[in-house]
């Protein structure tokens, strides 16, 4: 069973990254929490809160499509270093402002910019890097699953070292120790072996093979129907975590260490939904699965958005953590097994802008929300409109499964057979 979880960490270039990246990423973790606690601090105000979520995020929905254009055209690991070592000199820049008293709201503002520039050419590169990196097709959706397991297993132990450092010693040394953190990766990266992908070189402009991807996303149902559930609940959905300072504040009246709990809540819950896609054998009834997935995430946040008491709280979050891991991993899983190669990079970097470009409107909106209603009923809201969205989606998916059966079968994924005894391909 252990080796079923973890088959895909059998490929050396796929181990190398996810130790590298684990570490990272805890890192990262900790900044983020370092970072919503700072302007917090600093401020005390719920819209600079959206704010900082929005320019973090906003260059991935402007930029996204060209870098999905440029990670086609280009060497992927290349591109993964350049975006690792940036993102380093970005954290020792912000732990410098910090230690020397020089930091701003302005200037973090500045600087989540930059970072969202950044990550608008990481997340494409390194969601289709992964399958260079895991050489059978069969191990794919495994190696997906414990990429979120690794993101999840960090939201865990990120956020928790975080509240203990703020309140130890400041938000300076959680900046300083996520760049140190970068250094595993970008070593991963310089030690792998990966054999050179054929890069079709074509006369068209940027602009031309940016068309060719968005009319692939926007004629292709079943990609286009993934990413339009995928955006709707991160803008709706997913500005809770902008929320989660405030929320551990002003209604349910603790600190740093109450905000690291809460955010470990939900990881734990993000953590055994990755685990239980790892598990999976197949990536068949995976649009079941987001279905299911989809509504507890709804629900989750009802019921965390009525709630007063800490411990209520720390067991509904699990829920919201769950169902929004398995809908993001579901979704990238079932659009890399139906993609066309030579398109993989454009039409995820319009999974990057469905996950994390639209996330910006989200917290802008929530910001601006949670300052007229609070931040409660904004959460409330953004519950119920994530299971109106799954109803919509609901009632697609028979024709969906109708599309993607024959590209199943096409691929090997699911037999005749299996068609006939009634196997469902989403």
């Amino acid at each position: 069973m252990a080796l079923h979880l973890t088959r895909a960490l059998q490929h050396r270039n796929y181990r190398l990254f996810f130790g590298g990246q684990s570490i990272s990423l805890i890192g990262t973790w900790i900044t983020r929490v370092a970072t919503s606690w700072l302007v917090y601090r600093l401020t005390g105000s719920l819209v600079l809160l959206g704010v900082v979520g929005f320019c973090g995020q906003i260059p991935t929905l402007v930029l996204a499509p060209f870098a999905g254009v440029i990670v086609d055209r280009s060497d992927r690991k290349r591109i993964l270093l350049y975006t690792q070592v940036m993102s380093m000199l970005q954290s020792f820049a912000l732990a410098a402002m910090v230690f020397t008293d020089t930091v701003s709201v302005p200037l973090i503002l500045a600087l989540q910019v930059i970072q969202g520039v950044i990550n608008a050419f990481d997340t494409p590169a390194r969601q289709t890097f992964v399958v260079e990196m895991v050489e059978d097709r069969a191990d794919l959706a495994n190696a997906i699953a414990l990429n979120s397991s690794m993101v999840n297993a960090s939201r865990i132990i990120g956020p928790s070292i975080g509240g203990v450092i703020i309140a130890a010693t400041g938000e300076g040394w959680c900046f300083l120790i996520d760049a140190i953190s970068y250094i595993a990766v970008i070593v991963s990266l310089l030690m792998m072996n990966v054999e050179p992908r054929e890069i079709k070189r074509t006369a068209t402009n940027m602009l031309e093979e940016l068309r060719t991807g968005y009319d692939y996303v926007t004629s292709f149902l079943p990609v286009r129907t993934a990413l339009t559930l995928l955006a709707l609940v991160s803008i709706l959905g997913m500005p809770y975590t902008v929320l989660m300072p405030a929320i551990a504040t002003k209604v349910l009246h603790g600190g740093p260490h109450t905000l690291g709990f809460l955010m470990t809540s939900s990881g734990v819950g993000a953590l055994a939904g990755a685990f239980y896609l790892a598990s999976r054998r197949t990536v068949l009834g995976l649009g079941k699965a987001m279905v299911y997935s989809t509504s507890a995430f709804g629900i989750g946040l009802i019921v965390f958005s009525l709630s007063r008491s800490l411990w209520v709280s720390l067991l509904v979050l699990p829920l919201v953590g769950g169902g929004m891991m398995i809908t993001m991993a579901a979704t990238n899983t079932i659009i890399q097994t139906i993609v066309t190669e030579d398109l993989r990079g454009r039409v995820m970097s319009f999974y990057a802008m469905a996950f994390l470009g639209t996330a910006p409107i989200g917290s802008l909106i929530a910001g601006l929300a949670a300052d007229k209603i609070g931040p409660a009923r904004t959460i409330l809201v953004g519950g119920v409109c994530c299971l109106i969205v799954v109803v919509w989606f609901s009632l697609r998916l028979p024709k969906l499964r109708e599309i993607v059966r024959p590209i199943y079968m096409e691929r090997g994924i699911i037999a005749a057979a299996e068609i006939d005894a009634g196997v469902k391909a989403l």
